[in-house]
């Protein structure tokens, strides 16, 4: 089965980025090299930088190929990453705050145990209330697009109105809890935009991929409010779907693996533990071909894996799910 599948989009150039043959000589190789390198904007400042690029694009390229051969329910490709060392890559795109201790100003309980009859799938993409794929970009920021995917999805829930939030704002303004391009956590976040009396738009607060001064807040722009937030039990897939059935969750994963790194598609089981160091937004789940999974809205740009979306298979037979996704969910409130 897993030759089949491999041999199957091996041949789709677009979804993975080589075909086998790229593999058989250094010259395409080579060839390749140039052409990922063209197709993603890359240049180097030399020609030393180049080749010790290239050797690490091999590498991934091996990593990448070994694992589509064993592998039939995911794929990994060549994407913008691939010529990052993982340490680098870990380095530049991870940035959650695990250590921080987690806070409550008002602790608030769970607020759907009561959810009896859960649909049989969610997509909140599709009910409006998820605004376009984001790129934190080599900013440690992800906490922040965590948590603005939550407040856009229960915003437009509640107004029926989808409105692109500032994570700029959070980054820098949201001191001295969380730290910017050096990470943070989601409910301190929750935290600061009621305490701040509400989060500016997108368009009015852009982001910039660094942090920078907090700006003054003007009084004719608009702001979007929360009223409270809610953590869901550590642990609980079944409560995790049923706060999911109702609005977007800020979620924190384990996203250090090279499987995420590379991911490019299908439901993904690959390896990975329960060192929460991701912050990313569940936006739905359902059932492909058999297979439960969760619909995850990542801050990597949509030319990472589906379109910016990865899907996490559930049901996996540990308590904390895949990646540990049911570890530390959460959820803001706004009343109507």
């Amino acid at each position: 089965m897993a030759v089949f599948a491999y041999s199957a989009f091996a041949r789709d150039f677009s979804i993975v980025g080589y075909s086998p043959d790229d593999l058989t000589s250094m010259d395409k190789l080579t060839d390749l090299f140039e052409s990922w390198m063209s197709k993603h904007g890359k240049s180097y400042r030399s020609f030393e930088e180049k080749l010790h690029r290239f050797e690490v694009f091999q590498d991934n390229l091996k990593h990448i190929d070994e694992t589509n051969k064993k592998v039939s329910s995911y794929w990994l490709g060549l994407n913008e990453f691939a010529d990052l060392s993982h340490e680098e890559f870990k380095r530049k795109y991870l940035g959650l705050k695990i250590e921080l201790p987690k806070r409550r100003d008002s602790p608030e309980e769970f607020s759907y145990k009561d959810v009896a009859d859960l649909p049989k799938s969610v997509d909140w993409r599709k009910k409006g209330a998820v605004a376009h794929v984001k790129n934190q970009g080599a900013c440690g920021s992800c906490w922040a697009f965590s948590t603005v995917a939550a407040v856009e999805g229960i915003n437009q829930i509640v107004t029926g109105n989808l409105t692109a939030l500032s994570e700029q704002e959070l980054i820098d303004c949201d001191k001295p809890f969380n730290n910017g391009c050096n990470g943070g956590l989601m409910d301190y976040a929750f935290a600061f935009i009621i305490s701040n009396g509400g989060l500016r738009k997108e368009e009015d607060y852009p982001y910039v991929m660094e942090e920078g001064t907090c700006g003054e807040k003007k009084e004719e722009l608009e702001v979007v409010t929360i009223s409270g937030y809610h953590d869901v039990p550590e642990d609980n897939e079944q409560s995790f779907l049923k706060a999911l059935a109702n609005q977007p969750l800020s979620v924190a994963i384990e996203a250090s693996s090279r499987g995420f790194q590379f991911y490019s598609g299908g439901i993904f089981n690959g390896h990975c533990g329960t060192e929460l160091d991701h912050g990313v937004a569940a936006v739905g789940y359902g059932t492909s071909k058999g297979v439960d999974y969760i619909t995850v809205k990542n801050s990597w740009g949509s030319k990472w894996g589906e379109k910016g979306y990865i899907r996490m298979k559930r049901n996996v037979g540990k308590p904390e799910g895949i990646c540990g996704i049911y570890k530390m969910a959460s959820y803001p409130t706004k009343n109507k």
